[in-house]
């Protein structure tokens, strides 16, 4: 990267989790909030001879999104590094929302297929923090000086680039987090004003939905240690009855994931009974565990069927289309439950909110 003081790779900030929304007492300078993207963390060098990186948290993301390379050298004035999410919003006119679905697709290692991605679900590049300008980086700065830099710079901006919305109000945070999951976000995230950029380290503060679901425990895969339950396969029923994949549990203890295995003996079946098989002639619309794609190639996807009969009580935090977008988190076993009652009707859908409407909240107050 030519012109840029920082250079790939720069560790991002990185959030822990909680469950309220942090206050600053008073006399101090407090918190700016902001929505949680639900896209890819990257960051993004601009230098000054027009050269642009696109530096996920793991690789680079370059090459996958050549519409924002191309924007970025057209609008953007180097030296200029910006942290920020990597997002795709599909849908209706008037209800469109972030889709990880039409973002993950974007990582394809055919060129042909990039170029045509690029073209028919484009991205958007979410800004919510500078690292470095003209006048140098600003890693030591406190937030409230790189939050205004970053609304200067942000002034002239044109699609594909955005400024997320902010806000110093933890009431309008509230509502926000209450509202704006009907667009795609992930929650709402929480930043001292006073703080400087700290790559790597967790010194910021996420507060994502929590909610819980009935779950049919269909299955379990070995853990990669040794012979012992590494994770719970979770379905429910839809409204043809159908048992559909939804997820897995995998927080357990070395201990617990020996427990497991004793059990769910009694509850292990043959593959042929089971209402994942996979050369079942009726198939159609059933969505099975195993199923082998670029981001599992090399990971075995076998598992331990079992009579679905077991039900589990687990914790998530959305909903990604017909399953958790993120790993659900056991609570407890729920033998008061049939497995027939869990259904996809338990589950608690947001409203649906047009993601344009959050990026047209304005600044911070």
């Amino acid at each position: 990267m030519t012109g840029t003081r920082l250079t790939p790779p720069v560790a991002p900030m990185l959030a822990k989790a909680s469950k309220g929304f942090p206050v600053a007492a008073d006399g101090e300078p407090g918190f700016l909030y902001e929505p949680k993207w639900d896209g890819f963390r990257c960051i993004l060098f601009v230098g000054d001879d027009g050269t642009v990186e696109v530096a996920g948290r793991s690789e680079s993301l370059t090459r996958y999104f050549p519409e924002i390379v191309a924007a970025a050298a057209e609008q953007l004035t180097g030296p200029l590094v910006l942290d920020g999410e990597l997002v795709v919003a599909q849908g209706p006119e008037g209800g469109s929302a972030l889709s990880f679905d039409h973002l993950t697709a974007r990582i394809h290692p055919a060129d042909s297929r990039v170029t045509m991605l690029a073209e028919q679900t484009p991205a958007w590049f979410v800004a919510f923090d500078l690292l470095e300008d003209a006048d140098g980086d600003h890693l030591t700065a406190p937030f409230a000086e790189r939050r205004t830099r970053l609304e200067q710079v942000a002034e002239e901006w044109a699609p594909p680039f955005f400024l997320t919305p902010a806000t110093t109000d933890a009431d309008e945070a509230q509502r926000w987090f209450a509202t704006f999951e009907g667009a795609g976000m992930d929650g709402v995230m929480a930043k001292a004003l006073a703080d400087p950029y700290t790559p790597g380290k967790r010194t910021l503060t996420k507060v994502k939905h929590q909610r819980t679901a009935d779950c049919v425990v269909a299955g379990y895969r070995l853990h990669t240690s040794g012979p012992v339950v590494g994770s719970l396969l979770l379905g429910l029923h839809d409204d043809h009855g159908r048992l559909q994949h939804v997820g897995v549990c995998s927080s357990f203890t070395a201990a617990r994931r020996a427990e497991l295995v004793d059990e769910l003996a009694p509850f292990v079946t043959e593959l042929e009974d089971h209402p994942w098989n996979p050369d079942t002639a009726d198939d159609a619309g059933i969505r099975r565990p195993g199923v082998v794609n670029r981001w599992n190639a090399k990971k075995n996807m076998t598992f331990v069927p079992l009579r679905p009969e077991l039900v589990v009580e687990a914790a998530y935090d959305q909903l990604q289309g017909d399953r958790f977008r993120h790993n659900p988190r056991f609570v407890r076993w729920r033998p008061d439950r049939t497995a027939q009652s869990c259904r996809f009707d338990q589950l608690e859908r947001p409203v649906s909110f047009d993601v344009s409407e959050v990026l047209r909240k304005g600044g911070p107050e």
